[in-house]
């Protein structure tokens, strides 16, 4: 029995009338969605946690278990999107030198080693935008919150200074700074880029 023309024709309409109408819903859904949130750029201003080993060396060490994330009481460490290893962004949440640093005690590759004292501990160091630091208005929170001494306050130039040689790197400090001004005038250099030479990387 040969097919009929016109049936034909219909069903070619109304297949074609059906695309249209799927092609220009799909055009207005797209273009009422919400535009997709531009991811931000990786942070490369993170620390380690206390008693990380070289970095080479804790690469190569750490499983990226998120053992040492569960440990830390204050939620300082977290996992670093890019790798998944542990960092501490200490303008967010700084390290707190626990007494006992469960962070290193529940590692068991040896990235993280035992510390004899917060004072032994070297996740960086802080440094001081004087353009920014509001010292010569009389702030000094940050001396008063460091939790081993490391700022004073030069009361001759109005500045607050940093003794590196005591300076562990928690991001105290740093927090703090957040806290009570609009620009963060001191930060933590991190470790690693100490060692290579590039100590002013934050400023």
């Amino acid at each position: 029995m040969a097919a009929d023309p016109e049936y034909g024709r219909r069903r070619f309409f109304k297949e074609s009338v059906l695309s249209l109408a799927k092609t220009a819903q799909e055009f207005v859904k797209h273009r009422n969605a919400p535009p997709e949130k531009a991811q931000p750029a990786s942070r490369s201003d993170w620390l380690r946690p206390p008693g990380a080993v070289s970095e080479s060396l804790f690469l190569d060490r750490c499983t990226r278990c998120g053992d040492c994330v569960k440990a830390c009481p204050f939620g300082s460490i977290a996992l670093d999107r890019r790798d998944g290893t542990p960092v501490i962004f200490p303008d967010r949440i700084p390290c707190h030198l626990c007494d006992d640093f469960p962070c290193i005690a529940s590692c068991g590759t040896e990235a993280l080693l035992p510390v004899a004292g917060r004072e032994q501990v070297k996740m960086g160091s802080a440094v001081v935008s004087h353009r920014d630091c509001t010292a010569e208005q009389g702030c000094n929170a940050c001396v008063s919150q460091c939790p081993v001494n490391a700022l004073a306050m030069n009361f001759e130039a109005f500045r607050v200074v940093v003794e590196a040689d005591r300076c562990v790197g928690c991001g105290i400090c740093e927090q703090v700074c957040k806290t009570v001004n609009d620009t963060i005038a001191i930060k933590v250099t991190p470790a690693r880029l100490l060692q290579s030479g590039n100590s002013d990387a934050r400023f």
